[in-house]
């Protein structure tokens, strides 16, 4: 790539063939897939799944990593608990914080101030992904999950465009319409890139009584299962609302509620056989 190049991948004539993806590919040699958790609609816990579903691929033996690329709202850290914890530098790069069996990397274990506002436009962002794909000592992995923002922009445009190995995507949305007609875009995205959908995550699928473990649809039913429909896929989850799961999320500590929610593991299981299955 020349040295006038701007670091936005997405408006570049030689996206996708120039030499500053040839050495992304290099550094990345040891990751055999990519796993894209997209949503179009924001506030549907797409971090939530993408954090849970990395920890039980872990739990199922798979080496993985989890790269939060949501810059403007990085969330795995809080999940996780490690919010005020900061990346280190090994020989050739950062080195992940192993988490739950899993290799997390995220722009919010290199702010100041975890409270402090990330103020970027495109061309910024996708600089900082790049440098944290490459940069990154991932060593060997079976899966690298990344979290992306909501909607079809910059992140998600350039994770595509840079990452070089096989890429397949979970679309993750909630049963309501409202979230519906964006998630179909994440859809189309995926279908004009090219990237298989491995099938579609309804979350927030009813909640569940903490007191007599009854099921209620608080925001509808059957919105994931049309999705799925429009996007040729599996429904793969419905991963319903359980408050003591959500408190645990709260407090840094997802794996433990994880544990402690049979009916939000027991979905989840669901997408990790789906990812695990031989293609």
């Amino acid at each position: 790539m020349s040295s006038s190049c701007s670091g936005n991948c997405g408006s570049c004539s030689s996206a996708g063939s120039c030499s500053e993806k040839k050495e992304v590919a290099n550094l990345l040699q040891g990751v055999r897939e990519a796993i894209l958790v997209l949503s179009g609609k924001g506030g549907v816990g797409k971090s939530t799944v993408a954090a849970s579903v990395a920890v039980e691929l872990a739990k199922s033996g798979k080496k993985v990593g989890l790269l939060d690329v949501d810059f403007h709202g990085p969330s795995q850290p809080t999940l996780f608990g490690i919010q005020y914890l900061r990346l280190e530098e090994g020989q050739k790069g950062f080195l992940p914080v192993e988490t739950a069996g899993v290799k997390l990397i995220s722009v919010g274990l290199v702010l100041d101030d975890p409270d402090h506002a990330v103020i970027w436009r495109g061309p910024a962002k996708n600089g900082a992904l790049k440098q944290l794909l490459e940069e990154t000592e991932w060593g060997d992995l079976d899966y690298l999950v990344l979290d992306f923002p909501p909607g079809t922009g910059d992140e998600a445009l350039s994770g595509c465009q840079l990452l070089p190995m096989p890429k397949r995507a979970l679309v993750v949305t909630t049963p309501q319409e409202v979230a519906l007609a964006d998630c179909r875009k994440c859809v189309d995205f995926c279908e004009k890139l090219e990237v298989p959908i491995i099938g579609i995550i309804e979350n927030m699928s009813g909640f569940v009584c903490p007191d007599c473990g009854s099921r209620h649809e608080l925001f509808g039913s059957g919105g994931g299962a049309l999705l799925a429909k429009k996007a040729n896929a599996p429904l793969l989850a419905q991963i319903p609302m359980d408050p003591a799961f959500l408190r645990r999320c709260d407090d840094g500590e997802l794996p433990a509620g994880l544990e402690n929610s049979p009916a939000v593991r027991a979905e989840l299981d669901k997408v990790v056989k789906a990812i695990t299955a031989a293609k």
